[in-house]
């Protein structure tokens, strides 16, 4: 980065997974403490991603989204979308009628992400994201502290998460937070993972209820978050793996509802809204790399 520039980024929020995205050039180096600067300047922001956007309507992939610790984010994804199609319409080069669809890059995935999405207000988008194929789906032997299960792992490409329902013992980690903090930092290392998640699915009620915690060692955080994409998508993919059919669900979330579509080959889509809080443009925030 320029000394003499200043750091532009925008807040947004993809059902309450409160997400930040850097649109100025960051050294990969330092991204992760550009943005530990930008959560505890704004304490809302669970997590942050650093864009690049290339010129031109018809680009394909149409940019690159890296997340600070180098998971991959589907939220993020969805808000990257939002801000390109922003960015267009300020430009002039699309109208807000339109839908759009594009691909981007993200870090944790290895092929460009599908996307689409249309403005549902003058403030948010309706979007949809194609959330790349689990790498496996496999019953994990886990002990925590006295506690024993084979647990339901999916592994993606930049992230893993773990499904726990109620008939879990570890379920009861979702009351204890910071039992389970020292779970999902155990559940990462043993997958070797670049971020873990618990996802705690109740599926009891009317609808399913999901509480997501989630933990990416790159970028030395841990949230309850209000909304978990690829977590809600993992959900997606066990029980259409388990089915052997195609799954639709709504997952009822603290931060809002997330709409998923999932195939027993492991095509899944992703549904939610984004909604752009604020832009920024600040001095350069002092960091210690």
């Amino acid at each position: 980065m320029d000394g003499n520039s200043l750091l532009r980024y925008r807040i947004f929020d993809p059902t309450g997974n409160i997400t930040a995205l850097v649109e100025s050039v960051v050294a990969e180096e330092r991204q992760p403490s550009v943005a530990a600067a930008l959560m505890h300047r704004h304490p809302e922001v669970e997590q942050v991603g650093f864009v690049r956007f290339e010129d031109g309507v018809g680009a394909d992939p149409a940019g690159k989204l890296r997340m600070a610790g180098g998971e991959f984010c589907g939220n993020a994804s969805m808000c990257a979308a939002a801000l390109l199609r922003q960015r267009r319409e300020d430009a002039g080069l699309c109208s807000s009628a339109e839908e759009t669809a594009l691909r981007l890059r993200v870090s944790g995935a290895a092929r460009p992400v599908a996307l689409r999405l249309r403005r549902e207000t003058e403030e948010s988008f309706r979007c949809a994201v194609c959330i790349p194929p689990a790498r496996a789906i496999r019953e994990l032997p886990f002990a925590f502290e006295g506690l024993c299960d084979v647990l339901a792992a999916v592994e993606l490409e930049g992230i893993s998460h773990i499904i726990l329902e109620p008939g879990s013992p570890l379920y009861t980690l979702r009351t204890d937070r910071e039992a389970a903090g020292r779970a999902v930092r155990a559940v990462c290392a043993a997958l070797e993972a670049a971020g873990a998640g618990l996802m705690f699915l109740d599926r009891n009620g009317t609808t399913p209820q999901l509480t997501p915690l989630v933990y990416i060692p790159g970028s030395g955080t841990e949230f309850w978050e209000n909304s978990c994409a690829s977590g809600s998508a993992a959900v997606g993919m066990l029980l259409a793996a388990r089915s052997g059919g195609p799954v639709r669900l709504s997952l009822q979330e603290p931060g809002g509802s997330l709409h998923i579509s999932s195939e027993p080959n492991g095509e899944t889509w992703l549904n939610g809204s984004v909604r752009l809080v604020s832009s920024w443009a600040i001095p350069i925030p002092q960091t210690q790399d």
